[in-house]
């Protein structure tokens, strides 16, 4: 599978994911009238996310692969900055707000897929990718048609047993030496 494709695919599951969040929530909203009880106090299984917009939760499963925490401590974020999670099945976005720049392009997004076989290393004919770690980390454009993609985004991926890790973090979030200092943080 081609970088490209990947990001495709990565997008095409994001956007799905957050239609589908906003259609379950205004389900939910219209479906289920606030109790006594639920407005009343704490429910059994706390949770410490916080949604960007409409969007629902990350899976802890996918955001286990790369914390908010990770990402603050690399990029140099924190939650002053931190605009809030969108999850969907194998994604997990974290959303930062970064001064003059919309919210749809300062973001840090992991996508881990279950893979039956996963390869060593990333094959990629638009990019040549670096080892940090455990992980890759993209280093240079093989085309000029792939060179903007590069100056706003790094691409990192880590092969596991199972599944592989793919994270892309927009430049205005994580610089590309932050993004090398966040990849020995990808599980």
């Amino acid at each position: 599978m081609t970088t490209r494709s990947l990001f495709t695919s990565l997008l095409a599951v994001a956007l799905l994911g957050y239609g589908a969040g906003a259609a379950r929530k205004a389900l939910a909203d219209k479906a289920a009238p606030a109790t006594a009880a639920s407005a009343a106090g704490p429910t059994t299984t706390p949770t410490t996310c916080k949604a960007f917009g409409s969007a629902k939760c990350c899976d802890p499963a996918i955001a286990a692969h790369l914390t908010r925490a990770a990402v603050f401590k690399a990029c140099g974020e924190s939650d002053s900055t931190f605009l809030g999670e969108a999850g969907s099945k194998e994604t997990c976005k974290y959303v930062f707000k970064v001064e003059g720049e919309k919210p749809d392009e300062t973001f840090v997004q992991v996508y881990a897929p279950a893979q039956k076989e996963v390869p060593a290393y990333p094959n990629d004919p638009f990019f040549s990718w670096k080892k940090v770690g455990k992980a890759f980390v993209t280093d240079k454009a093989k085309s000029p048609k792939a060179a903007p993609m590069m100056a706003n985004a790094t691409g990192i991926w880590f092969p596991g047993k199972g599944y592989f890790v793919s994270v892309n973090a927009s430049t205005k979030v994580c610089t590309k030496v932050e993004a090398s200092k966040l990849a020995p943080s990808i599980k």
